[in-house]
């Protein structure tokens, strides 16, 4: 969750001690087997906004070097977010012995603000429930409350899958439970305080390597922000840290409605929130952009490669494979087309649609899985819809929907877990999914 100094394992053998890019204790949540909780859990029923609007006000994180509870915050008080103003409205939380401090540094040349959280005593091990409680407790806006709660749920159950426990059993670690308390709630705050409807963001970064936590050394990404950001455009830097942390992750998990880039807008303001680490060249931030959704799409589309090998001597379970390995490797989408090449030789087009920045290694796997003797490239524009994701219940089982103006998908993966579950058809499944949707939001 929140996030801290700690040692960073590298292959060569030795260790680093080092702080943490946000500069925060690093506490990766765990499970205590004898933690069982009764009761409704405050976040039961909690929705966040989930779809973009004309005229709504916006902000966008760009996570180029991943993002973390303190530098979300961090990038909104940048943004103009007021630093009293949240400490009055985190003073409404039932917890003491918290302090809230920022400063401007530079990070790469580029100025940004760092955000301390300092917490006076260590405080007792709170599950999932009670950390929820002590949210709900808190007189605070609604928008605030649903946003924090979406957001300690998000984590509670990713850790839950990774520890095969009850998401509201789930133990945050005693020393940072407070600070992602600290982190989690204002960022909520400080979004209220700019007006924000919709949360959007860029794909998330993440380095590589390892992290020492307290049970012992996990590989990063780390397994709980592999699980939170599943749904979301996530890729890679070659560099050996923890970009970015399980709060950081869930923030955005719970409270985005739009992935990719910025969205069309009239910008308000803009800002960056620091970590601590130096990545070199890279400046160590989190940027937010805010502004006013405008009803004018952009004039230029989103570049995109279109990469592209013709093959005649590859399997269809070979082909079907490579297909995987191309989106797996962040192609937006890749499949077949049959042919006829010369001599009459029956052969497929496999194709991959990517991001230019990602066309090399997409290309790579490309020649890698069919063999190829070479792949061809065509620069193109794409204008994709604007996107947002939610999830509803059909008949206790959650499946996750995409909408998009005037249509709502149900997530096929999602709908077929549900219709095992519930033993119906499928398409029944997706059509109540779709209509719960339509019935929440008319």
């Amino acid at each position: 969750m929140s996030e801290h100094s700690h040692d960073h394992s590298h292959d060569d053998g030795h260790t680093h001690d080092h702080s943490h890019e946000d500069g925060h204790t690093h506490d990766h949540t765990h499970a205590h087997d004898d933690a069982v909780f009764e009761g409704t859990v405050a976040w039961e029923g909690i929705t966040v906004p989930a779809a973009p609007s004309s005229n709504s006000t916006v902000a966008w994180f760009h996570c180029f070097s991943g993002i973390a509870g303190d530098m979300a915050l961090g990038a909104l008080i940048d943004a103009g977010a007021d630093i009293d103003e949240i400490r009055s409205m985190l003073q409404q939380l039932p917890v003491s012995g918290w302090s809230l401090e920022t400063e401007t540094v530079l990070r790469s040349g580029i100025a940004g603000t760092k955000v301390h959280v300092h917490t006076e005593v260590t405080p007792p091990a709170r599950s999932a429930a009670v950390v929820a409680q002590i949210v709900a407790d808190a007189k605070l806006p609604d928008r605030v409350h649903r946003r924090a709660l979406a957001t300690f749920r998000a984590l509670a159950e990713a850790e839950g899958r990774l520890h095969r426990q009850p998401p509201e059993s789930v133990h945050f670690h005693e020393v940072g439970a407070l600070d992602a308390i600290i982190d989690v709630v204002g960022t909520c705050i400080a979004l209220e305080l700019l007006g924000v409807d919709e949360v959007a963001s860029s794909p998330v970064a993440d380095g590589l390597g390892t992290v020492r936590a307290a049970h012992g050394v996990l590989p990063v990404p780390v397994p709980a922000v592999v699980s939170l950001l599943a749904d979301a455009p996530t890729y890679g830097l070659d560099i050996p840290r923890e970009l970015t942390t399980p709060t950081g992750a869930a923030l955005l998990a719970a409270n985005v409605v739009q992935w990719g880039p910025m969205p069309a807008m009239i910008i308000r303001s803009a800002g960056f929130g620091a970590g601590t680490a130096d990545l070199g060249d890279r400046p160590n931030l989190t940027r937010v952009v805010i502004g006013t959704r405008s009803d004018s799409p952009s004039v230029e589309g989103q570049p995109v490669v279109l990469l592209e090998a013709n093959v005649d001597d590859v399997t269809g379970e070979t082909l079907a494979y490579a297909i995987d390995a191309l989106l797996e490797a962040g192609a937006h989408d890749a499949w077949l087309t049959p042919i006829i090449m010369k001599k009459g030789r029956p052969a497929h087009t496999v194709s991959a649609l990517v991001d230019p920045a990602q066309a090399a290694a997409v290309r790579g796997v490309l020649v890698r899985e069919t063999g190829t003797m070479g792949v061809r490239g065509t620069q193109l524009e794409r204008w994709p819809q604007s996107r947002a994701f939610d999830t509803v219940e059909v008949d206790g089982q959650s499946v996750k929907v995409k909408v998009t103006a005037g249509r709502v998908k149900a997530e096929h993966d999602d709908a077929a877990q549900a219709a095992r579950a519930l033993g119906l058809p499928l398409r029944e499944v997706t059509r109540r999914a779709e209509q719960a949707w339509r019935d929440a939001h008319q």
